[in-house]
């Protein structure tokens, strides 16, 4: 069996590349252990590394509060948009109903509206329903997901209707159907949809920004943007909390990282 020779320019503009990512999350880490440091003073290897950042971080905010309060948020979203859009795909897939092609298109045309251009009816919205600084009202916009309807509806096509028929001469109803047979063989892509509802939520800023005003509410983002003064900051604590921020994110994209590559690929997305 012949071996397939590897391109020494291909692998080094590759490790080229993984080099310039890598680099930030480098330097965020690095400026977190160097005291004192600042944006243009960075060292490559810190002299005295101390964790000193990180103690400060946790004693004079209550970044635990903020941190469990994103654990939260995050959680409670991507598990009310996993229900919502693989109830929602199911319908799209596999059941008949008039006007359904139009339906699913004008929901997907929803993916062209950015969020700032509904920032004030959704503020107004929630203040009328006294939402308004609540867990509630941050989370009510994200519930559903077009993005996920779409992901999941494409993966559901791809499985044989034929498990559908055997099922229903069985006697099994669109319930049945939808729990034991379809979302099992989707499997990769609801980790997909996991990872990024949780990336989204993990990382919003704007939204919680507007209407959130308790600082007990606060979640990574909004903790993060207040660490930078006006006039001077503490570069290494807020360095600090960022590698904090990032470590949730890494820890689940390399956990799911095969099964993301598995559900965007049997989904058809390029």
């Amino acid at each position: 069996m012949r071996r397939r020779r590897t391109n020494p320019l291909l692998l080094l503009v590759v490790v080229l590349g993984a080099a310039v990512m890598f680099f930030p999350f480098l330097w965020t880490v690095i400026t977190s252990v160097s005291p004192g440091a600042g944006l243009s003073a960075t060292p490559s290897l810190p002299e005295n590394p101390s964790m000193a950042a990180y103690a400060e971080l946790f004693e004079n905010t209550p970044f635990a509060r903020v941190i469990a309060n994103s654990v939260g948020l995050a959680v409670a979203q991507t598990l009310l948009q996993l229900l919502t859009s693989s109830l929602a795909a199911y319908a799209f897939s596999r059941l008949q109903f008039p006007g359904r092609g139009v339906v699913f298109a004008i929901y997907l045309a929803t993916m062209m509206v950015p969020i700032q251009v509904l920032i004030v009816p959704l503020f107004v919205q929630m203040r009328d329903l006294g939402l308004v600084d609540t867990y509630l009202g941050v989370l009510l916009p994200g519930i559903a997901s077009a993005f996920g309807v779409f992901l999941l509806r494409q993966a559901m096509n791809q499985v044989p209707r034929e498990l559908d028929e055997a099922a229903t001469l069985d006697g099994a109803g669109h319930f049945r159907i939808f729990s034991t047979i379809v979302l099992p063989l989707v499997g990769p892509t609801l980790a997909t949809l996991t990872v990024f509802s949780f990336m989204s939520s993990w990382n919003s800023f704007l939204w919680p920004l507007i209407i959130l005003r308790s600082e007990e509410l606060k979640t990574l983002p909004l903790a993060l943007a207040g660490l930078q003064g006006q006039y001077t900051t503490q570069w290494d604590v807020m360095m600090a909390g960022s590698v904090v921020s990032i470590i949730p994110m890494l820890a689940i994209y390399v956990f799911a990282q095969k099964y993301v590559i598995q559900g965007v690929a049997s989904s058809g997305i390029k």
